[in-house]
């Protein structure tokens, strides 16, 4: 046996193995103590050889799902290793070969291997979010990148730089990647795998024969390095299923330009789908979610992971949102009946992949029928907007098939299939005859046990079953006695404490003929099983189009349910380079603050081309920061397609959202916090747009107050006269605010606070002009710092203050600075510079004496005239 679990679990390539022996999945060695430890099971040992034991450790196959739930979120991978043949089978293989039958094992392979990416279960899946698997690889410089979540089939192929591949890769929110052997890109937790599966011929090959065309123009125009990608994401699934694929609908190109850029750093510090804490709650989802379907909770997570550039489809998803914000009645019955949808998209990805049951079909069933109720409903309504009018016809065309499966599946089919039962009365003629077989054969059997009571006397006489006697008779052991005669008609199987079984020729003919139907029956389920299964994969396409559009609907529904809730408004989409939004307000904050009955204090935002970049001061826990992250969101909002918190809002259509707000270290990569601070600030001032916008938040803290502060005066010129885009930039360094002077679309606000009786009153108003001071001490003492280190503080700021009035402070002498544009051309080179540069260029074994000589005198020379 230890020789074939050595060969399977070599081919499982470093995965745990669940290695089926009889009801249990049992693993040894090295695997046995990860899992005892993460599932929290006894770890046991065996072996003969007690100085060193074989550790193991087992689950019962009935309830492996819940311990390979805990397994993959652990970070482990798992190979499912099944008995692919029955003993008697191995008996008569065994005959065959030549070998002793007692020493024959059951054949047993690996069927499938378990990993995060390629997870369809439904109990290892979170219903409200996507669980996708991405596969990358670069092609002549270029990066392509393959995402599916095969749970609901949807795949995407997109290019990008490589510079930007984690930015892609943090909007797909990929649970597993996969790459080739050596790709030298720094990407956390990669899955390596042969660079043979990453060939561009092989990935269009693979991608016509799956969809059975021969060109695939009609899916789009992809690339070289986008088929590579496929065909590795392709290769590793159909490795991962051995030889199974799943559900794979046909690829969509997913531009660069048609999606806003957000970078790792970004979407962190927004807390868009994960808030800082790693879970979803505190984030901006948790606060807009109101979808009742998971199928639109995961739409509204793509929706939010990547808002749309397009000004058109921007306006749709408005649109659709506004129709159903301005109907309560409407949203109000539409999404009663959506909340009653079961998730037709992944029980149609189960199906697909073979993983299916009778309770998947009916699923299927029960939501096809729910669309085109639906469908009517929205219908009769008129003035259609444009996206609702190309989602109507997808939630309709599946009559016949609906017909089908509501004559041939009964109302609630069961989970398993192995029992049958789910085939509805009347469907079959024939089936129905064999239940009736085995009906009346059970009816027998209660006769008998009547019959069998009477003629021996015995009250207590009970006819049962089992699935290792089948049926037998049981009586109390004080009755066994008169059954143990050999004329009794009676045969004894088994004695235990409590009981005595017996069987009997009657009851062995009547079990017989119920096995007989009750195999016959099972069998003729299982037929209309497969060709159920059949009917449902040649529709998948358009099964699944009905999914996406239902899933769509619930998105505006639940958009237009926030927004009603909220009082948000619809915002104003344009190409302009604005930016007005009046009484905006932070999502997340509002909502963790109306929980304790408390209020948001609103706050306008005004950039136009003219005024660009707001300097923005004030004191600590004054709102700075806050405000700056609710104006992100609110343009990630409207182009995402949903109303925003506000009572107005103007946005022009933005291109790149950075946010360098509350930057931590990176042990891990060896960054410090300002290491960090450094490299996303690099990173904003190397890519944005005019059409972009930042927001920064202390840039320049880290380090010293000098370093701190040139940086940061650097940074702000840099912003506006190089990037010009749209910029807030909070800061703590008054002197900044002498950039007004130079800089004609900078102006400067600050958040309001006022001391009263010696409390700091926070009032988190944004208003004009730059800030007093910056109420370091009062948040101090607000913090409980110890009175003396305060009144300490007190004195040496005293101090600092009185020093800075009479030398002119940090900022002496930057009134004069040129604008960072005058000065980014290149410095003089020094002298020292250039004797450096004539050294290295020399080459002294090509030098003559006479040659030497005269660079000598030269050298002495130019010593001599310049000052080093």
């Amino acid at each position: 046996m230890m020789e074939q679990y050595h060969a399977l679990k070599q081919e499982a390539e470093g995965c745990l193995l669940f290695y089926r022996m009889g009801d249990f999945f049992e693993l040894f060695f090295e695997d046995a103590k990860i899992a005892s430890g993460i599932l929290d099971i006894a770890l046991t040992a065996r072996g003969k050889d007690q100085d060193n034991p074989v550790p193991m450790c087992g689950v019962p196959v009935h309830a492996a799902e819940g311990y390979l739930a805990k397994l993959i979120k652990a970070g482990c991978r798992v190979a499912i290793a099944e008995q692919v043949e029955t003993p008697e089978e191995a008996k008569i293989r065994a005959k065959k070969e030549g070998t002793p039958v007692s020493k024959t094992l059951v054949k047993r392979d690996i069927v499938r291997f378990v990993t995060a990416g390629t997870l369809t279960e439904e109990a290892l899946l979170e219903p409200r979010r996507a669980n996708v698997l991405a596969a990358i690889c670069e092609v002549r410089g270029a990066i392509g990148i393959a995402s599916c979540d095969i749970s609901t089939g949807q795949m995407i192929l997109q290019r990008c730089e490589p510079l930007d591949v984690n930015a892609s890769l943090a909007q797909i929110g990929a649970s597993e990647v996969v790459a080739p052997e050596g790709f030298n890109r720094a990407i956390d937790d990669v899955i390596e795998r042969p660079r043979g599966d990453f060939g561009s011929d092989d990935g269009e090959r693979q991608l016509k024969a799956i969809h059975e065309v021969k060109t695939l123009d009609a899916f789009g125009d992809f690339t070289r390095e986008m088929l590579a990608a496929a065909g590795g994401l392709i290769t590793y699934l159909d490795h991962v299923g051995r030889g199974n694929l799943p559900l794979l609908l046909p690829p969509q190109l997913r531009a660069s330009d048609a999606q806003m850029a957000m970078d790792e750093a970004t979407r962190a510090s927004l807390e868009i789908l994960t808030s800082q804490q790693g879970g979803r709650a505190g984030s901006l989802i948790a606060a807009v979610d109101r979808c009742v379907t998971g199928a639109g909770a995961r739409q509204l997570a793509d929706d939010l992971a990547a808002p749309l550039c397009d000004l058109i489809a921007i306006s749709e998803r408005l649109a659709l949102v506004q129709y159903l914000h301005q109907d309560p009645l409407l949203r109000a019955d539409l999404r009663e009946v959506l909340r009653a949808l079961p998730d037709i998209g992944r029980a149609l990805g189960r199906v697909v992949a073979g993983r299916g049951s009778p309770r998947d079909l009916g699923q299927i069933r029960d939501g096809l029928a729910e669309a085109r109720r639906i469908r009517d409903f929205l219908s009769q309504k008129s003035d259609h907007p444009t996206l609702l009018e190309r989602l109507l016809p997808a939630m309709g065309g599946h009559g016949a098939l609906v017909d089908l499966m509501q004559r041939a599946l009964v109302a609630s089919p069961p989970t398993e299939r192995q029992n049958g039962g789910f085939i509805a009365e009347g469907y079959d003629a024939a089936l129905d005859e064999l239940r009736q077989v085995s009906g009346n054969a059970r009816r027998a059997i209660a006769a008998l046990e009547a019959r069998y009571r009477e003629d021996t006397g015995i009250a207590s006489l009970k006819i049962k079953h089992n699935g290792v006697l089948g049926y037998f008779i049981e009586v109390p052991p004080k009755h066994a006695d008169a059954l143990m005669v050999p004329d009794s008609g009676f045969t004894h199987r088994q004695t235990m404490a409590s009981a005595v079984r017996f069987n009997s020729l009657s009851l062995h003919e009547e079990a017989g003929r119920i096995a007989e139907a009750g195999g016959h029956a099972l069998t003729a389920e299982e037929a209309h099983f497969e060709d159920l299964t059949d009917q449902v994969i040649a529709a998948r396409q358009a099964i699944a189009a009905t999914a996406s559009a239902l899933a769509r609907l619930d998105v505006s529904a639940g958009q237009a349910e926030r927004a009603a809730e909220g009082d948000w408004c619809k915002p104003d989409i344009c190409k302009d380079s604005c930016l007005d939004i009046a009484a905006g307000r932070h999502p997340v904050v509002e909502a963790a603050l109306a929980a304790s009955d408390d209020r948001f204090v609103a706050n306008d935002c005004a950039l136009s081309e003219e005024d660009r970049l707001w300097l923005i001061g004030g004191p600590n826990m004054g709102g700075k920061s806050t405000f700056l992250r609710q104006n992100a969101l609110i343009i990630l909002l409207a182009q995402a397609g949903g109303f925003v918190p506000a009572s107005s809002a103007t946005i022009g259509l933005v291109d790149r959202l950075f946010s360098r707000v509350g930057a931590s270290d990176n042990l891990a990569r060896g960054r410090s916090t300002f290491m960090v601070e450094m490299v996303e600030t690099a990173a904003i001032l190397s890519q944005a747009t005019e059409r972009s916008f930042v927001i920064l938040d202390e840039v320049g803290r880290g380090t010293s107050t000098y370093d701190g502060l040139a940086l940061a005066w650097a940074v702000v010129e840099a912003v506006h006269e190089t990037n010009r885009c749209r910029c807030l930039f909070a800061t703590h360094y008054h002197e900044l605010a002498r950039l007004a002077d130079s800089c004609d679309a900078l102006s400067l606000h600050h958040v309001r606070a006022r001391e009263w009786k010696g409390d700091l009153v926070l009032l988190h108003e944004l208003a004009e002009g730059p800030a007093d001071r910056s109420y370091g001490l009062a948040v101090a003492r607000l913090a409980g710092i110890p009175k003396p280190v305060v009144s300490r503080a007190k004195s040496v700021l005293d101090k600092l203050e009185k020093g800075r009035a009479e030398t002119g402070g940090l900022a002496a002498g930057l009134g004069d600075l040129p604008l960072f544009a005058a000065v980014a051309e290149p410095e003089e080179e020094s002298a020292d510079t250039k004797l450096r540069q004539q050294f290295e260029q020399l080459d002294l074994d090509a030098l003559s004496p006479r040659d030497a000589l005269e660079l000598l005198y030269e050298l002495k020379r130019t010593a001599e005239s310049t000052e080093i």
